[in-house]
């Protein structure tokens, strides 16, 4: 006799009774039919793939042909495309159904439901190949417009260093003392950095006439 599972991922434990429930009645108005001992719960971030959720993992295990899986949106099954359609290959390997209420609760593992996800699939790769030449795009004009890219330049390290440095102290003392690496420190030892004080304004790491 074939048997129904639900699978709630939860992101947080706050609210988890109401958000279960919540998933269980989408599902039960939708028409499925569903034990209580039969709704597996994890709180796990989306981003985690499917085969390292340990609940959902569990459930696979309980699971057996002829059995239907309901999740009541596509991220219960992976975390990306890619990995949702690996998950509902493998369990249609095995005979046993999916359902995503966020898709209409149609049979994935069925010809119209192999269909679905191909369209998905086409949408997300479109997305991406969108979002890989704006960045490209965006990238060009900075770029063009003289501006530099990566991270900011660590001005309080270089003012550290630069302190030191005119105090007369090597490179490797300066390193000891910050607690930094010697290429760090050679990184930032022969710039030079306006500095403004209520005495007025100064020069660190200016070379000595």
């Amino acid at each position: 006799m074939s048997r129904t599972f639900i699978y709630c991922r939860i992101f947080t434990a706050t609210e988890l009774t109401d958000l279960i429930q919540n998933q269980v009645l989408e599902v039960k108005a939708a028409g499925f039919d569903v034990q209580a001992s039969q709704v597996v719960e994890e709180i796990i971030s989306g981003s985690v793939a499917a085969k390292k959720r340990p609940g959902f993992q569990k459930l696979l295990h309980r699971m057996e042909s002829s059995d239907a899986l309901i999740v009541t949106k596509l991220d219960g099954l992976g975390r990306n495309a890619m990995d949702v359609r690996k998950t509902i290959e493998d369990l249609a390997e095995h005979g046993i159904r999916v359902h995503c209420l966020a898709l209409g609760g149609a049979d994935l593992t069925s010809a119209a439901g192999k269909m679905t996800m191909q369209v998905l699939e086409a949408v997300a790769e479109f997305e991406r190949d969108l979002l890989i030449e704006r960045t490209q795009a965006g990238l060009a004009r900075v770029k063009k417009e003289g501006m530099k890219l990566g991270r900011p330049e660590a001005l309080g390290t270089t003012k550290s260093i630069l302190t030191l440095k005119d105090q007369g102290r090597s490179q490797s003392e300066v390193a000891a003392e910050l607690g930094l690496g010697i290429a760090t420190v050679k990184r930032h030892w022969n710039k030079v950095m306006v500095v403004s004080t209520p005495k007025g304004t100064h020069v660190l790491g200016q070379p000595k006439a």
